[in-house]
């Protein structure tokens, strides 16, 4: 029996991880399968085959993509030519949307199957992205229901697989096991405060979050603080942002460890991003608050089309966890949000029990969903057509 080809690239870890739990899915489905492209360590490690190092990729800030522009669009040159030199039985892209979309386009025009796994975030911003998602793609996989509906809106094929997140976490997190851990009290409140991984993020926010620590401790002293930082600049920046004089909340700062963070809490306060579906799969009470800056946030907002930006909100389809964005992020509507969670053990039950939930309708058994997906293509293109 010929060996299936399959094209990939993921350019980061959690397109790594996606990958490697896809790529083990596809193996027990069909025998003498191989993977080629842009492959992390565990890709790597179940036999996929990397042409470039995933972290050539893997760039953050305007700053460092101007930096290493001339580098990525040779790549993906590159790329596009063996692709289309070497065919694959079919190209799947992982997430990455500004990397692939290009690649992906170039090689549907040619006849080779695509399937982008993780939809780009067209639900919060860019609508416009699903012209471009028609000629780059064959199949698209989603993360979360609500995405599928805008791509049978316009007649691209689509299949809801669930988020990887929700199979990965259970649905009841050990709060105190997670607070002897950390050597935490484990009679007093706790709140998570995840300010961002970014440094803007950190000059935005860093200043609200701190008075907003400082109200909640003049109400609640005993309210233990735990600030899990993403690399030691983030947590530098923040740091120098902290007042030098006038009484100081009881604050935990921490290198990583932002699951532990916010399953050892009560209450966690975050910017809005991934991290709040993480805290709503731990089953948190959160308050969502955000800023940048002025033109950038007027952009975004007339091209924004869901009243909301938190992802519990979205995926609630409606307002379940307050959110504070730009002038409505003062340091008195943020702070009582969180105390109203702190005081109020009845509302924090009703919002964990809303999240739980939400969690058992992302548990779908992701990577074999998506094996499916996989699959049916292939077999599809033996008869002369795709399947979409």
């Amino acid at each position: 029996m010929p060996a299936i080809k399959i094209g990939i690239v993921a350019g980061e870890a959690s397109g790594d991880l996606l990958g490697s739990n896809l790529i083990a899915a596809i193996q027990q489905r069909i025998p003498h399968v191989t993977f080629i492209g842009i492959c992390g360590p565990k890709m790597q490690a179940l036999g996929a085959k990397t042409l470039y190092p995933m972290d050539w990729l893997s760039v953050r800030g305007y700053v460092e993509v101007l930096r290493n522009l001339k580098k990525i669009l040779g790549i993906r040159k590159h790329l596009a030519r063996y692709f289309l030199n070497n065919p694959p039985d079919l190209f799947i892209g992982i997430d990455a949307p500004d990397f692939n979309l290009a690649l992906e386009t170039r090689l549907k025009a040619k006849g080779i199957p695509v399937l982008h796994y993780v939809s780009p975030s067209i639900w919060a911003w860019r609508k416009e992205r699903l012209d471009n998602m028609r000629r780059a793609v064959d199949h698209v996989l989603t993360l979360f229901p609500f995405e599928k509906p805008f791509y049978d809106e316009k007649g691209i094929a689509a299949t809801y697989v669930g988020h990887p997140l929700a199979d990965m976490l259970p649905l009841a997190e050990g709060m105190l096991q997670t607070r002897k851990k950390l050597r935490l009290d484990t009679e007093s409140q706790v709140v998570a405060i995840l300010p961002g991984s970014r440094l803007a993020e950190i000059d935005h926010l860093g200043p609200l979050f701190i008075k907003v620590m400082i109200r909640i401790s003049e109400q609640l002293p005993q309210v233990q603080f735990l600030l899990p930082f993403i690399n030691k600049e983030t947590r530098q920046r923040f740091e120098e942002k902290i007042p030098h004089s006038g009484a100081l909340p009881r604050m935990v700062l921490m290198f990583g460890h932002a699951h532990e963070a916010m399953t050892a809490a009560n209450v966690v306060l975050l910017a809005s991003g991934t991290a709040s579906l993480e805290a709503a799969l731990i089953g948190k009470p959160m308050v969502i608050a955000y800023k940048m800056p002025c033109l950038s946030w007027l952009l975004l907002r007339r091209k924004a089309y869901l009243p909301w930006v938190g992802l519990p909100n979205i995926l609630a389809n409606e307002t379940l966890v307050p959110e504070f964005l730009q002038k409505a992020a003062t340091p008195t509507a943020v702070s009582e949000a969180v105390l109203s969670y702190l005081k109020d053990a009845e509302k924090a039950d009703k919002i964990k029990s809303r999240f739980i939930q939400i969690h058992q309708e992302l548990r779908q058994d992701t990577a074999n969903r998506a094996a499916g997906v996989v699959e049916k293509i292939l077999s599809s293109k033996k008869k002369g057509h795709i399947a979409i």
